[in-house]
């Protein structure tokens, strides 16, 4: 075998948890090793946001804007390490953000995702961290320590955290390593699935909505409790759009969601046009309220003629119908398509305070794999640096 070389801690997958948690175990004097598959750090923080990195959201402290099998497992780290503290580290490295919408960060200037990863290793660097990229993992066993046999040898370590991630975008070097790691030290699972992801429909559908293709609104989408005001696009598989992929992590396979296309507009909205402009068309009047695409599509599945030949209750009934209006998704768009995984490593295996497997002392996971899900706008973020605080805490 060679060799042994030993350290405190490993952390395989230098994610955007990985090297948080790395860096802070590295501010407490611990010899930590970062092992990373891929050429280069941070893969999903370089391409978020366009490349600005989204890097939190200003509620992202809040535990109920993240969905998992235990609601309240996620409140610990994020109390503990919250918005304002990364917002602080961004700060001392003077790296210039700004508020875009519904309190979502972003960094300032093309690339600058770049900016992010350097600042992460900066620190990594200054609390003495390894990271050996371009590492694959062949064996992990565990006796009295931790032994990881790789492409560059073997280590050893009395701790070890998983932050490899979940299943989404398979093209940045997803892959399902820390739900193996969890099934061979027989941690359970919660079923993954896609997340913020756009959903798809049946060519019944998509008769209407792929003419539609490229047209945004804004709109309320509901899923399950759970309901989202923000644009939904139409694609030419179905639909995108923030409200969308926000609305499909609450989605479940054969499960309606429902749009609300007239968000701003009462029940009465078109009754009320009837006294004022009762000559109208009902298209012509949809169109006052929508695209004039939008309203053209959903005119040929409404009542006919002008609005002033029409009851009012006929009217109510069809504004009510465009506020809740039903569409069955046939599936999503899957893991290529998706920013983050529902599912993973079960939080009731976790502790709150550390991450730590209750049932495998010194095993850790944070991050995307284990099963906390935020809500699009950088939420996923936070929950990165928030376990990743925790377990650097610990390991």
């Amino acid at each position: 075998m060679g060799l042994v070389n030993s350290y405190n801690s490993i952390i395989i997958g230098a994610s955007a948890a990985g090297l948080y948690a790395a860096l802070h175990a590295g501010k407490r004097g611990r010899r930590v090793l970062v092992l990373e598959r891929n050429s280069e750090v941070g893969a999903k923080i370089l391409i978020s946001g366009g490349g600005r990195c989204n890097f939190t959201n200003l509620n992202a402290g809040d535990p109920s804007r993240y969905l998992s099998a235990n609601p309240h497992f996620a409140r610990s780290a994020l109390k503990r390490h919250m918005p304002a503290d990364f917002i602080s580290l961004v700060n001392k490295h003077h790296i210039a953000f700004y508020e875009k919408t519904l309190g979502q960060l972003f960094c300032e200037g093309a690339r600058s995702s770049a900016r992010i990863a350097r600042m992460l290793l900066d620190e990594c660097a200054a609390g003495g961290v390894e990271i050996r990229v371009g590492c694959q993992i062949a064996e992990i066993r565990r006796a009295e320590r931790f032994v990881v046999e790789t492409s560059h040898g073997a280590f050893e370590s009395e701790t070890l955290a998983i932050a490899t991630g979940g299943l989404s975008i398979p093209k940045l070097g997803a892959t399902p390593f820390a739900f193996d790691v969890a099934k061979q030290f027989a941690v359970p699972l919660v079923p993954a699935r896609p997340g913020l992801v756009p959903l798809m429909f049946s060519e019944n559908d998509l008769a209407w909505m792929r003419p539609l293709s490229g047209v945004s609104a804004n709109v309320v989408a509901r899923a399950g409790s759970a309901a989202f005001r923000e644009a939904a696009l139409f694609t030419h598989r179905g639909l995108s759009g923030p409200a969308i992929l926000q609305a499909s992590s609450y989605w479940r396979e054969g499960e309606d969601i429902i749009i609300d296309w007239l968000p701003d507009a009462s029940d009465d909205a078109l009754a009320a046009r009837k006294r004022e402009r009762p000559k109208a068309q009902l298209k012509s009047v949809l169109a006052e309220l929508l695209s004039e695409r939008l309203a053209a599509a959903f005119a040929e599945k409404l009542p006919t003629g002008t609005i002033g030949d029409m009851k009012d209750t006929a009217l109510i009934e069809a504004a009510r119908t465009l506020k809740a209006w039903p569409l069955t998704p046939i599936g999503t768009e899957g893991y290529s398509k998706a920013e983050v995984t529902v599912g993973g490593v079960d939080t009731d295996a976790l502790s709150q305070q550390t991450m730590e497997c209750r049932a495998v002392p010194g095993l850790f996971f944070i991050g995307e794999c284990v099963d906390v899900t935020g809500w699009l706008g950088g939420y996923n973020f936070q929950w990165a640096w928030s376990s990743g605080w925790a377990a650097g805490q610990a390991i």
